[in-house]
């Protein structure tokens, strides 16, 4: 049996695990020939229903209505996943294989045969939500890095190293690094989507179960599915289903910021009068105000977008539920809307940032991030600032 595959039996019931690499040609045949020659009675794939549409309809996300992302607090899970199958799919060229072609090649072998198949994985939103929100902000801060690294990352490789992600050796090693690295990142998309793929496969319909999914979920999976067999768990996986709510430290957290602010302009007032207070309220509009417009001006926004991110950022900060960013986003995208081309460029031109800049869907979440972060390095050193004037 090779490496890349696991069978596990439970009285009346087989289950056989095949382990891919998203973007080789050994997988989709390894998967093709695994249904052809098992015959199951149902093939569970590491998919969600909307990546399935999306694959099916590859067209799809040319509907993108990017204010509606913006108002709906999205800009980071865009980002986020286009810069993955940006990457993906530079992997892919350099072989000759689409990101995720195995899946495509188990839905189209499973309908040839009429077998029924089910996708068992958590939807991706879900997961790049959940794995926002369980960061720390120095979690926060890494995982941007890395996916910023990922999108202008420019090295190739081989089909021999691609071949090597299904090995255990080199998996466990990049499993290894990804927790050290990033330890919440790796639980949700690792450790968590581990449960909840053996727990949908479990409950798959049928007697002899194929799965199809990646090689790293391997080891996990097989360690899910023979607990759920022994009665040692449950197989309900509805805690992590949804995007946790923040605790009470992360709603008080919201709003120190601005508690601060207030109490130490307010300070002023009673130690140094008016004129120190005022003084001290302009040190941090033009910190907070100036920071953010910066951001935005580095994303070579539209003017009035700086002046947006001036205006906006004050506003913000005292309105946690707000987001610099969005006052920004908007406006950039009400004054350079995105032309089709924009929307049939957008997964290419996030490998560059020649093309970033010159696509305006994605100079909008440009001018929305840099503007965001902006604002918070201006808080961030308008505090200070502000206890320091105070004390003088």
């Amino acid at each position: 049996m090779p490496q890349t595959e696991k069978r596990i039996t439970f009285e009346d019931r087989e289950i056989i695990l095949i382990g891919t690499a998203h973007v080789s040609q050994e997988s989709i045949d390894q998967v093709i020939k695994a249904i052809d020659s098992e015959h199951p009675d149902c093939v569970a794939i590491e998919l969600d229903n909307e990546r399935l549409a999306s694959m099916k309809n590859p067209d799809s996300w040319k509907n993108l209505d990017i204010v509606k992302v913006l108002k709906e607090k999205k800009g980071f899970i865009l980002m986020a996943n286009l810069v993955l199958s940006s990457f993906q799919k530079r992997m892919g060229s350099d072989v000759g294989v689409k990101p995720g072609e195995e899946m495509k090649a188990a839905v189209k072998a499973a309908e040839d045969k009429g077998i029924p198949s089910v996708m068992v994985d958590r939807p991706i939103q879900t997961t790049l939500r959940r794995a926002w929100a369980m960061n720390s902000l120095w979690g926060k801060c890494k995982l941007l890095a890395v996916l910023l690294s990922s999108a202008f990352e420019t090295e190739s490789i081989s089909k021999e190293e691609i071949e090597n992600l299904k090995n255990t050796n080199e998996m466990d090693s990049m499993m290894s690094e990804l927790a050290n690295y990033l330890p919440a990142v790796k639980k949700v998309l690792i450790d968590e989507r581990d449960q909840y793929l053996a727990s949908h496969i479990w409950e798959s319909e049928g007697k002899k179960i194929l799965a199809v999914l990646g090689a790293g979920h391997l080891p996990g999976v097989e360690k899910h599915i023979e607990r759920f067999a022994s009665g040692q768990v449950s197989t309900d996986t509805s805690e992590i289903s949804q995007v946790p709510p923040p605790g009470i430290g992360g709603k008080i957290a919201g709003w120190i910021f601005p508690a601060v602010i207030v109490a130490l302009i307010t300070a002023g007032f009673f130690t140094g009068g008016a004129v120190s207070s005022l003084d001290m309220l302009l040190r941090w509009l033009l910190w907070n105000g100036s920071l953010a417009a910066l951001g935005a001006a580095l994303a070579l926004g539209h003017p009035l977008a700086v002046l947006a991110g001036f205006v906006g950022a004050p506003i913000a900060t005292l309105n946690p539920v707000l987001g610099v960013g969005l006052f920004t986003g908007l406006v950039q995208a009400a004054l350079r809307k995105p032309k089709v081309e924009d929307m049939e460029n957008l997964h290419s031109d996030v490998s560059s940032l020649k093309t970033i800049y010159k696509n305006r869907i994605l100079r909008v979440l440009l001018v929305f991030f840099l503007s965001s972060i902006g604002g918070v390095i201006g808080n961030f050193i308008a505090v200070p600032a502000l206890f320091s004037a105070l004390v003088k």
